[in-house]
Parts: C-alpha cells; sequence; structure tokens
C-alpha cells in the first residue's frame, strides 16, 4: 500500500503565482482579528496556505472555483488598507488577504479572476469528442476500394450486353426499358 503524504509547497503542482501574505484568522482574540504571516500558494484550481515556505504540511486549502476575488481596503484601517484583498464565495467561507504591497494585492486578485474567468469560459464551451471519428466511420472507403468494386461488378456483367460502362459511373439498362435519348 501506497502511503498517503501531505502536499508539501513544491507538491501542489502547477503554481501560478506565491508569495507571503498575511491572512486574517477566523478566531477573534480579545484585541480583535488577527493577521497571521502565510506562505501562499495559488495552482489552477486550488488555493493553499502553509506556516512558511518550507512547511510540509498547508495549514488549509480550498478551492477556488465559484469564488470571486476582489480588492478590499475596507478589511484594515491602517496603512496598509490598499493592500488587502478578499475571496468570496456564497455560502462558504470568506478569505482575508492583505498583500506585501497595493501591487501585489493587485496582482493576486487578477490572477484569481483570470483563472476564474477561464474555468467558466471552458465550462461554456462544448467540445463535440468524437466529431473526427464520426467523419471517418462515413468515409471509410478509400479510392482503390472503390476501383476494384467498379471493375468486379463490370467483370460479372460482361455476357450481358445491355450494361454500359461510363469513365466514373456503371448505368444499368432494365429488361423492358429504353434509355432516355438525350
Amino acid at each position: 500500500l501506497e502511503e498517503i503524504t501531505p502536499r508539501s509547497v513544491q507538491d501542489t503542482g502547477n503554481i501560478l503565482k506565491q508569495g507571503y501574505l498575511e491572512k486574517k484568522s477566523r478566531e477573534h482574540s480579545f484585541f480583535g482579528s488577527e493577521w497571521q504571516k502565510r506562505w501562499c500558494v495559488l495552482n489552477r484550481s486550488t488555493f493553499y496556505y502553509y506556516a512558511n515556505e518550507k512547511s510540509k504540511q498547508p495549514k488549509g486549502t480550498f478551492s477556488i472555483e465559484h469564488y470571486s476575488a476582489r480588492l478590499a481596503p475596507q478589511l484594515r484601517k491602517d496603512s496598509r488598507k490598499r493592500c488587502c484583498f478578499e475571496l468570496t464565495c456564497s455560502g462558504k467561507r470568506s478569505y482575508e488577504f492583505t498583500a506585501p504591497s497595493p501591487a501585489e494585492a493587485e496582482e493576486w486578485v487578477d490572477q484569481i479572476q483570470f483563472l476564474l474567468k477561464g474555468e467558466s469560459d471552458l465550462s461554456s464551451l462544448t467540445i463535440p469528442c468524437d466529431e473526427e471519428d464520426e467523419e471517418e466511420l462515413y468515409n471509410d472507403v478509400d479510392s482503390s476500394e472503390s476501383v476494384t468494386a467498379i471493375s468486379r461488378n463490370t467483370a460479372l456483367n460482361q455476357g450481358e450486353p445491355n450494361v454500359e460502362v461510363e469513365e466514373d459511373d456503371i448505368y444499368e439498362v432494365l429488361p423492358g426499358k429504353q434509355p432516355n435519348p438525350e
């Protein structure tokens, strides 16, 4: 049996964005909400946060599917309020972060919005899976087989005088019917 190992920072798949952010904790202390420094990693569909960049086990993870990301200066009253952003989803927990700079906060929001837009664009497309295979089913007779079939039919009907063979087509005159003069 394989042992399931927790995903360390290096094993989170295609990392699209990573860096230290301050994450607002859910527990409120006597002095109000606390901000904890976390190493955050974003891949195509999941947001991971770790105690630091060398951690083997994430402190938490969540799928970004159906979330929205936006700058949220209302989260802080101090000089770092322009560095704040949040991830929200109806009916799910909200996640609030403070980046090292306003530009960095914008980059996180842009990257998450880009991923979410890409997911919704992909889900709205319908891609027929077997389009090429279906075409091959209808086009499974190649030209060499058709030539063989024509020459075989010609050989079978050689003794009958009422068979005309033209370049591409075979016309057969049925008994009792005369071909239309042109």
